[in-house]
């Protein structure tokens, strides 16, 4: 007879030594923890416009320059609210005219829903193609582009290029690929991003590696008659940025995080580390997937399968039944993306994440979907 899910005990040798395996927020690493406990007397609870704070923003400013080898030119520009915050900020301070959107999934769509509401812009030119899969530049004569280089609601990622024939922006929404997919900064005006996915911080908090181009459009739409809300104002992030400050109190929690582990990502070998740590999980939880008899990857092109949050679609048993059987042994925060309606489970892979726990989930979910068909 099948059993309950939440009856299901999974034995020692199946409980993944961390059970957080969700897409954002993502696990954060114990050890960073420990660290802001013991700085947290002289740091928590003390002035954002102070040394002891602007030399964490420091720290996450040089840290991601070192990260991702910026050209000289190239600037890290922070502000509160997240990236959809951002998203709003880029409508007035990014995009002059119009804008063309690359749309395959949940958040490549919510920026095109911003700019084709924003009424001071022209009807973005969107690009969709069916979730799974990702879609081709139009290339149409718009003054910027933007696309994702991970969506993380269906685990599919494409590289980050230019659309050919073109000197228009280019703005790239990483939130969850920064830190772990490679790419080559001249590849991107704005490689933009929050912390609480790769980086293992928490949310609240955008982040952005701008080049040249973009720091002088920045500063060519702030000489226009655009108004442009304070709190939302690009110049004035930038402003604040080269202080080591952002424009309002931000989380200090978080910003410690994230110096933290960029500090950690750099100590262990930088982004190509990262990346083939990443990589290694992938291999076994799509490989695990492809093997299966009752499960599959969502994304069918292998090239374009995520390397840090797998979706995994299910035949045969219920996806929420071996999520909630998870759950009841500490394994938390698989569930699919509540939009995309699929009988799924998406699994992180971020750096933080151990491999091997990312194979001991493999097993788990075998032993779990034995007990749900007995």
């Amino acid at each position: 007879m099948p059993a309950e899910p939440a009856q299901i005990v999974l034995p020692p040798d199946l409980r993944p030594s961390d059970g957080r395996f969700g897409s954002g927020p993502s696990k954060v690493r114990a050890e960073a923890v420990a660290h802001l406990a013991a700085a947290a007397p002289t740091y928590l609870g003390t002035s954002h416009r102070r040394d002891g704070v602007r030399s964490v923003v420091h720290r996450i400013r040089d840290g991601l320059r070192n990260l991702y080898a910026l050209p000289d030119g190239y600037e890290v520009l922070l502000g509160n609210g997240g990236t959809t915050a951002f998203w709003d900020a880029a409508a007035f301070g990014l995009i002059e005219r119009q804008s063309e959107h690359l749309v395959f999934g949940e958040f490549t769509g919510k920026f095109a829903a911003v700019t084709a509401g924003a009424p001071h812009l022209d009807d973005p030119v969107v690009v969709e193609s069916p979730p799974g899969t990702h879609p081709a530049w139009l290339g149409s004569d718009a003054d910027a582009f933007a696309t994702a280089h991970n969506e993380t609601s269906t685990g599919v990622t494409m590289p980050v290029a230019r659309p050919p024939g073109t000197e228009a922006l280019m703005l790239v929404d990483a939130t969850s690929a920064a830190g772990v997919l490679r790419v080559n900064p001249s590849d991107f005006d704005v490689y933009y991003f929050a912390p609480q996915k790769a980086f293992a911080s928490e949310g609240g908090l955008w982040l952005a590696l701008c080049s040249e181009t973009a720091i002088a459009q920045i500063q060519h739409l702030a000489s226009t008659d655009r108004w442009q809300p304070p709190s939302l104002s690009l110049p004035i992030a930038l402003d604040n940025s080269r202080l080591d400050q952002t424009y309002n109190t931000p989380a200090l929690t978080t910003l410690f995080l994230l110096a933290d582990t960029i500090d950690w990502m750099l100590e262990q070998g930088g982004l190509d580390w990262t990346a083939k740590r990443c990589e290694r999980s992938a291999t076994t939880m799509y490989g695990w997937a492809d093997a299966s008899d009752f499960a599959a990857p969502f994304v069918k092109e292998p090239a374009e399968r995520s390397p840090v949050n797998a979706t995994i679609d299910f035949d045969g048993v219920q996806a929420d039944d071996i999520a909630a059987a998870l759950r009841a042994n500490g394994v938390v925060d698989v569930e699919s993306y509540r939009k995309l309606g699929r009988n799924q489970l998406r699994i992180a892979m971020f750096p933080a994440i151990e491999p091997a726990d990312v194979e001991i989930l493999t097993h788990a979910i075998d032993h779990i979907v034995a007990a749900l068909t007995a």
